[in-house]
C-alpha cells in the first residue's frame, strides 16, 4: 500500500501583504502562484541555499528579514 504524502499548507501571517503595491486581482494571482508552487513542488526547484548567495545578496536578505521582524505590526497577538 502506498503512503499518501501530506500536502503542505501555506499560511500567510496577518498583514504580510500590507505593503503589496498592486491591485487586489494581482495580489490574488500572486497568492495563487505561491500556493501552486508549493503544491507542485516547484518552489524547491527555484530555491537557493543561503550559502550559495553572494555577500551582497545575503546582506540584502538579512536586512529585509530584520526590517520585517522589527516592525511592531508583525507581532503575533495571543
Amino acid at each position: 500500500m502506498t503512503e499518501k504524502k501530506k500536502e503542505l499548507e501555506v499560511v500567510f501571517a496577518p498583514g504580510c501583504f500590507d505593503d503589496f503595491e498592486g491591485t487586489q486581482e494581482e495580489l490574488d494571482e500572486f497568492i495563487a502562484e505561491i500556493k501552486a508552487s508549493f503544491a507542485d513542488g516547484s518552489f524547491m526547484e527555484k530555491s537557493v541555499a543561503l550559502e550559495d548567495l553572494s555577500d551582497e545578496e545575503y546582506e540584502e536578505l538579512t536586512e529585509q528579514v530584520e526590517s520585517v521582524t522589527s516592525d511592531p505590526r508583525n507581532r503575533t497577538l495571543q
